[in-house]
């Protein structure tokens, strides 16, 4: 053998894998899950990310997030939810009514993760514990807690006769006027009609409504654009002089006067165990929607002397937490 043969022998030699050595697989692409809201919500956002982490997913490594917001923009979401589909994620997030529509209405395919009101009434799933579809997640149960909220409300102010409801934009005003209506009819109280609210603006002409027919209570609905305005919620709550209960206990530790409601945090938690199942393999119509089992009073007592009301010692003693 020459020596320009032994070299190019050499080399065939070593480009070959040697046998019984098995190729290297490529390593697994991140998965990939979309975010899908009507405004943003970075407090609860993050909530989900830290479930995530604690469920062993590395942001970044092996999963990456796709957010998508129509700024409150109901109109938008039919088109954001198609072009969510083109980008073939593993599974979508939705919050709230009218994106978890939109996007039922754009894929029968693609696991969604829904964080909503009443989805059987909706039609999201077929029932809780069989959700049938490509649909499942964590139903935050706002329609039913409406009688046990009025009750807390006109405890903590007796004095309660008139009632507004503010609620965001796309909410099922129907189901949600029946049930306050019902709700403070058992209370001895006249429920006003609900306001729907899109913008701030709304939210200042609300209040001036409000005022204008003598309301001295209000309701606020949760909604992603209700939450958005949360500071200004508050600020025109104590221009007017209005109690106001909200559901979330992040507006009472903002100066809120109080709250009754799931715990939000939880909630968003709970959402992420969804999204790591479904990663993993496992199928929405197999997973039965969840309802909160942690719900919370919280009262903030600096507000209550602000707004000239005593709170009675009753109600405190049941309350989770009082700010003082």
């Amino acid at each position: 053998m020459d020596r320009r043969a032994f070299i190019v022998g050499t080399c065939v030699l070593l480009a070959e894998p040697l046998a019984g050595e098995a190729p290297q697989a490529a390593p697994a692409l991140p998965k990939q899950v979309a975010w899908f809201a009507l405004v943003s919500l970075p407090r609860l956002l993050t909530e989900f990310k830290v479930a995530m982490r604690e469920l062993g997913w590395v942001e970044g490594s092996t999963w990456t997030l796709r957010e998508r917001y129509a700024e409150a923009r109901i109109e938008k979401l039919p088109s954001m939810a198609d072009e969510l589909i083109r980008l073939a994620p593993d599974v979508i997030v939705s919050e709230a009514f009218a994106p978890t529509r939109a996007v039922q209405r754009a894929t029968k395919t693609v696991p969604v993760v829904f964080i909503t009101g009443d989805p059987v009434a909706n039609g999201f799933v077929q029932s809780l514990g069989h959700p049938g579809g490509n649909l499942t997640g964590v139903a935050n149960l706002s329609l039913e807690l409406y009688p046990k909220r009025v009750e807390v409300l006109k405890e903590a102010v007796p004095t309660v006769r008139r009632l507004a409801t503010f609620v965001g934009a796309a909410t099922r005003l129907d189901l949600l006027s029946r049930n306050v209506r019902e709700a403070a009819k058992s209370q001895g109280i006249e429920a006003l009609p609900v306001t729907n609210v899109i913008s701030a603006a709304d939210i200042d002409r609300a209040f001036a409504q409000a005022a204008e027919a003598r309301a001295d209570s209000i309701l606020v609905y949760p909604s992603p654009v209700l939450n958005a305005h949360r500071d200004l919620l508050l600020t025109l709550a104590a221009r007017y002089r209005l109690p106001a209960l909200y559901e979330f206990r992040d507006f009472v530790e903002a100066g809120g006067l109080m709250c009754y409601g799931a715990d939000n945090r939880d909630v968003y938690r709970r959402a992420a165990t969804y999204v790591d199942r479904i990663l993993k393999g496992a199928k929405p119509a197999d997973l039965p929607v969840e309802q909160p089992t942690k719900f919370e009073l919280v009262i903030n007592l600096k507000t209550a002397k602000a707004l000239g009301l005593t709170i009675p010692p009753s109600v405190l003693a049941r309350a989770d937490e009082v700010i003082r």
